[in-house]
């Protein structure tokens, strides 16, 4: 299922593409938002696969909102702009479509972005049977063994990854949200909104603490349900 932000300054814009998208079964609307701002503010608590994004708003531009964005969804413009249509292409925008939108081209963008999160999944995938990770660091793109990994802390735009037998933590620009999504489920849990681990490090749980092999970190009853997936069973007191 396709996880959608909707962002536009003019409700019955987004009233439009919420019912043309009650057309599609494989498209969950998560959000609506009214600004570029409150979308930005919606998307550092949220994690969605695709944005249906206006151009034209008040304060930051909807191409202003994307530029701005780390970790990029897929972009379908919804705008009455035509002269916008190459910048925002630049932008890799899966497709731009111009107000009013006939239901027939708009249900052929939504497909394209279908296709290219199908693509995008089956890539994840296969990414999961590596066992390494390429992370840029210090103007180095820098190859890590994922059993190396012990955690990842997010510090909003950079995150520290502390590998075993080095001193210092790598420091790489991006997110926690961006990097955890390219490790492996069953090994890397989120435990905390700025704590990812490697569950082969764990060596004790307990209530508001994980205990790993050369550090302790903070656990978050928020992801108390994962940390019950990871253990198979339910903690004391969940």
């Amino acid at each position: 299922m396709i996880k959608c932000l909707l962002i536009d300054d003019e409700p019955l814009a987004l009233d439009l593409v919420e019912d043309s998208l009650k057309q599609i079964n494989y498209i969950h609307v998560a959000g609506r938002c009214h600004t570029a701002a409150e979308a930005l503010a919606f998307l550092q608590e949220e994690t969605v696969d695709l944005l249906f994004c206006d151009i034209n708003m008040p304060g930051l531009t909807g191409l202003q909102l994307v530029r701005s964005l780390i970790s990029k969804p897929m972009i379908i413009y919804i705008t009455a702009y035509e002269k916008f249509a190459v910048e925002g292409f630049e932008l890799d925008a899966v497709d731009y479509l111009v107000k009013p939108v006939p239901l027939e081209r708009f249900l052929k963008a939504c497909q394209k972005a279908r296709q290219l999160f199908e693509l995008r999944k089956q890539m994840q995938n296969n990414s999961l049977q590596r066992k390494h990770l390429f992370v840029h660091s210090e103007y180095n793109l820098v190859k890590l063994s994922l059993d190396t990994i012990e955690y990842i802390e997010g510090l909003k735009d950079y995150v520290k990854i502390y590998i075993t037998g080095r001193e210092k933590p790598l420091l790489s620009r991006t997110t926690i949200k961006a990097l955890e999504q390219q490790l492996p489920s069953e090994q890397f849990f989120r435990v905390h909104k700025s704590y990812v681990i490697n569950v082969d490090y764990v060596t004790r749980i307990q209530r508001g603490r994980v205990k790993t092999l050369n550090y302790e970190l903070p656990l978050s009853d928020n992801y108390r349900e994962m940390i019950n997936r990871m253990i198979g069973r339910p903690l004391p007191g969940a």
